[in-house]
């Protein structure tokens, strides 16, 4: 079901309600798309929507109920995102493990937060740069070396939606990196950021299985979490049309499921690898079915 609070949080000189789903993300986009709400307005597990409306979403399906009540079903449904992946939130987090990593270089932890906080990113944001160092925390009980967490902080670090995304990344590591850490650390650093254009580190590859496979991992988040990271990738391509991004789209999916192994690690294969698989291959279906009917 959908469900909508009182307008009463203050922003834009209106006042705004939150509007949910205690069943998937795809409901809540669904409703909010056929009743004129604007992608914009999403924040991870709700739209905050404009006073003006809340009558008409009401009229649409929506059921009213308190705040608390709002809250309480948001978390019982399991969709509640913690308040650590929000992006004022993401962004405290991340510019504390900058601080941990490297304490005496605060500038150029600023200046990657602000590349990742980039407004026309969606997908690759600061919440995955979190999310990639999150997984390198479970691959390595925490002891993730500080190569590999260089490389996850320069890995996206320019996006641009373009094939020379991650040679630009690698480049920029090794300029901010010039004498900050030895050269054969950066050299290093620039060259794990090559491999997660492919995901195909060679078989002795330690740290590029780390690396590969924390960037991956969100290929084996649980259902809502899948379709956040679909939805975030097609709003990276916003400017593709659906006909041109599904061909597209389905060409990485393909390349994805042909990596073999997909995750190299045998945490990350026991962790993410099995519904990686039901994922990609579930979404390869709707956008093949979406290209016939096209």
């Amino acid at each position: 079901m959908i469900f909508i609070d009182p307008p009463f949080w203050p922003a834009h000189g209106t006042v705004f309600s939150h509007l949910i789903s205690d069943i998937s993300v795809e409901e809540l986009h669904s409703f909010a798309a056929a009743n004129g709400v604007a992608e914009r307005a999403f924040d991870l597990d709700h739209y905050d929507v404009p006073a003006r409306i809340y009558q008409d979403l009401i009229d649409a399906g929506a059921t009213p109920i308190t705040g608390k009540e709002l809250a309480r079903t948001l978390v019982a449904s399991g969709l509640r995102i913690k308040a650590k992946y929000r992006v004022k939130s993401v962004s405290s987090v991340l510019e504390r493990r900058w601080n941990a990593l490297m304490p005496e270089h605060p500038r150029l932890g600023a200046e990657l937060l602000e590349r990742w906080n980039e407004p026309h990113r969606h997908y690759h944001s600061a919440t995955h740069l979190l999310a990639v160092l999150e997984a390198l925390d479970a691959l390595t009980d925490r002891q993730t070396t500080l190569p590999v967490a260089l490389a996850a902080w320069f890995h996206d670090a320019v996006y641009n939606g373009t094939a020379a995304d991650e040679e630009d990344s690698a480049i920029l590591a090794q300029v901010r990196l010039n004498k900050l850490v030895p050269p054969d650390e950066s050299d290093e650093v620039a060259r794990l950021v090559r491999l997660t254009a492919t995901h195909s580190p060679s078989a002795r590859d330690d740290a590029g299985h780390l690396l590969c496979d924390a960037d991956l991992a969100i290929l084996g988040g649980g259902p809502d979490a899948y379709s956040r990271y679909t939805a975030g990738i097609r709003k990276d391509y916003a400017h593709v049309s659906e006909p041109d991004f599904a061909k597209g789209r389905a060409a990485v999916v393909r390349q994805l499921l042909a990596l073999e192994p997909m995750f190299h690690t045998a945490r990350g294969r026991e962790l993410w690898a099995a519904r990686s698989r039901e994922n990609l291959n579930r979404e390869l279906e709707s956008l093949l079915a979406g290209l016939t009917s096209s």
